[in-house]
């Protein structure tokens, strides 16, 4: 009787498996895989097009259409490293590293200040500003850029790195982010801190910071890749060697003619940083959208 029921526990055990995996593919759980499916494709399908062009000579662009070269090269490359006068690829990208990274290493310290004086700190109309910096998030960037640039203008910063990074030193967005964080934080850890005789700035620094490393990683990232891929704010406040790598690939589109196979081997250049980037931190990213993102 005990060798029945043993020999039946294993044919149980496989059937529930089976009816488990039967259920694991239900029709809704088919079409919701279908498309996600879609949708990967639709971001990665120009990205292996970008790849495909930059391996192409400009003679074949056209008329290799499939998105696996016939006749691959490194031709486009080549000339994007002897390149120079007009089109001096390394420079902008020393730029664009320069500006992408100095300029989250400030943002980042700016809106983690601002951030903990709006979550911790208590001061008159602290509710109302705040407020009404969340309320700027609903106006299009593009309504500053003429005062910005005049400003600037003003201040004789055209073409430099300041000129880059200061309007986007004060982010809004970054305030918002990183208040709703640090009101995640018990306070009673602040108040352990202050009863060892830490003061303010000891007590952020050396207790609060430290905690907020998957959020100041997950803002780092959006920061750096808005730096690095911002467009229109150096296009018109930069030019020749002074500009960044963005702005800077519009030397290779002229009047009358584009030279794509370069055009796309330079846009390789620029997006493999930022794959890296996000590969790196993708962990951290993680880590703080289930944990502490939306707390507040």
């Amino acid at each position: 009787m005990a060798g029945t029921i043993e020999a039946e526990a294993p044919a149980r055990t496989r059937a529930g498996s089976a009816a488990t995996r039967r259920s694991a593919f239900t029709p809704g759980k088919v079409m919701l895989y279908l498309v996600l499916i879609l949708i990967a494709l639709f971001f990665i399908l120009p990205l292996v097009w970008m790849l495909s062009t930059s391996l192409k000579v400009e003679s074949e662009v056209f008329r290799d259409r499939g998105f696996i070269p016939a006749n691959p090269s490194l031709a486009n490359f080549e000339r994007l490293v002897q390149s120079g006068g007009q089109t001096p690829v390394f420079r902008w990208m020393f730029n664009s590293v320069g500006v992408a990274t100095v300029g989250t290493i400030l943002t980042l310290l700016l809106t983690s200040l601002s951030a903990y004086a709006f979550a911790r700190i208590d001061f008159p109309f602290k509710n109302l500003l705040f407020s009404l910096l969340i309320t700027t998030l609903l106006l299009p960037g593009i309504m500053f850029l003429v005062p910005q640039y005049l400003l600037i203008s003003q201040l004789k910063l055209l073409n430099t790195w300041p000129a880059f990074m200061l309007p986007g030193l004060a982010s809004v967005f970054g305030v918002f982010f990183m208040r709703q964080f640090f009101l995640g934080i018990p306070v009673e850890l602040e108040e352990a801190a202050y009863v060892d005789g830490a003061g303010r700035f000891r007590t952020f620094f050396s207790v609060v910071l430290p905690l907020a490393g998957p959020s100041l990683a997950t803002l780092g990232v959006i920061t750096f890749i808005g730096y690095w891929n911002d467009y229109l704010w150096p296009l018109v406040t930069c030019q020749g060697a002074g500009c960044t790598l963005s702005p800077g690939l519009r030397n290779f589109q002229g009047t009358y003619s584009t030279q794509f196979g370069l055009l796309m081997a330079g846009a390789v250049l620029a997006a493999v940083p930022v794959l890296l980037l996000y590969i790196f931190a993708q962990r951290y990213i993680v880590q703080s959208v289930t944990s502490s993102g939306i707390k507040g």
